[in-house]
This record gives C-alpha cells, sequence and structure tokens, in this order.
C-alpha cells in the first residue's frame, strides 16, 4: 500500500512534466544519420524535396515543415510554458537551418527572411 501511494506521488509530481516532454516520448526512436543532401542549386527541386525529407526524418524534425507551433493547453505554468515554447522554438530554428544550408546561395539569401520550417 505504501509503495502504490508513493507510486501514485510520483506520477502526480511528473504530471506538469508530461506535456513538456510528450513530444520526445511520441517521436519515433533516433533512426541512424543519413548522408546530408546535396545543394539545391534550382534544377530537380522533386528529387532534392525527397532527399532533404528524408534527411530531415533522420534527424526527427520533419514534422516541423508541416505543423504549426503547438498551442499550449490553458493553466499550464509558467515554467512548463516556457520549456514546452522553447523546445519548440529551438527544434524550428534546427530544422529551418538545415533546410537553408542545403540551398544554393543566392537561394539561402532569398528565403533567409522565413520564420518558421512550415513557412520554409
Amino acid at each position: 500500500m505504501k509503495i502504490e501511494s508513493q507510486m501514485m506521488d510520483a506520477t502526480t509530481s511528473m504530471g506538469a512534466n508530461n506535456i513538456a516532454t510528450s513530444s520526445r516520448t511520441n517521436a519515433p526512436p533516433m533512426m541512424a544519420p543519413t548522408e546530408k543532401p546535396e545543394k539545391f542549386f534550382g534544377i530537380d527541386f522533386k528529387w532534392w524535396q525527397q532527399k532533404m525529407s528524408f534527411y530531415l526524418t533522420t534527424l526527427c524534425l520533419q514534422w516541423f515543415t508541416s505543423e504549426d507551433a503547438p498551442e499550449v493547453p490553458e493553466g499550464t505554468s509558467d515554467k512548463d510554458r516556457f520549456v514546452i515554447v522553447e523546445a519548440w522554438k529551438h527544434s524550428n530554428f534546427l530544422c529551418r537551418n538545415y533546410i537553408l544550408s542545403g540551398l544554393q546561395d543566392d537561394l539561402n539569401n532569398v528565403y533567409s527572411g522565413t520564420k518558421t520550417s512550415k513557412e520554409l
């Protein structure tokens, strides 16, 4: 009975952290890294897009190209809200810059002003 009580207390205290860690626990397991695709020079976009998509998938970042920032549920503590928002910003930053680094310099200059990976 005492063990069950301790487990319930631990589970309750972890409830606040569940939101912040849900993206990690729901994410597929990390795949072995793949070779970075060649830079896109304006020719054969579909081929480059497929290679970049696979590359981002191996880094568990592909979903940032199709989803908006998560909406934080009301009642979430300021600390958890901060963690959720900052984690999303960091991962979006990585995804966006992996894509930008795969573009020829002229194209990189054109698209470097985008704010999110989805927009890019």
